[in-house]
């Protein structure tokens, strides 16, 4: 019986379309649009994208302040 290997690459996009960056951030493209403050990159004329790291970061500084607020409100309670 012949064996076979098979070698497949998959390249991780960085840079992502409204719907995609909605969809990565759990939000309705409704949503989205409204609240994300990322500003997306015109990579060409006509082609906006949005950077995950961008994403990441405000994702990121939102669990910040929530943890800040909760902190707050224990303190608050002492």
């Amino acid at each position: 019986m012949a064996n076979a290997n098979l070698n497949i690459s998959v390249i991780e996009k960085r840079m992502l379309k409204q719907t995609e960056a909605a969809d990565y951030t759990g939000l309705p493209v409704k949503h989205f649009k409204a609240t994300c403050p990322v500003q997306p990159v015109e990579m060409r004329p006509g082609t906006i994208l949005w950077d995950k790291r961008d994403l990441d970061k405000w994702i990121d500084a939102m669990k910040e302040g929530a943890e800040m607020a909760t902190q707050d409100a224990i303190l608050g309670k002492l």
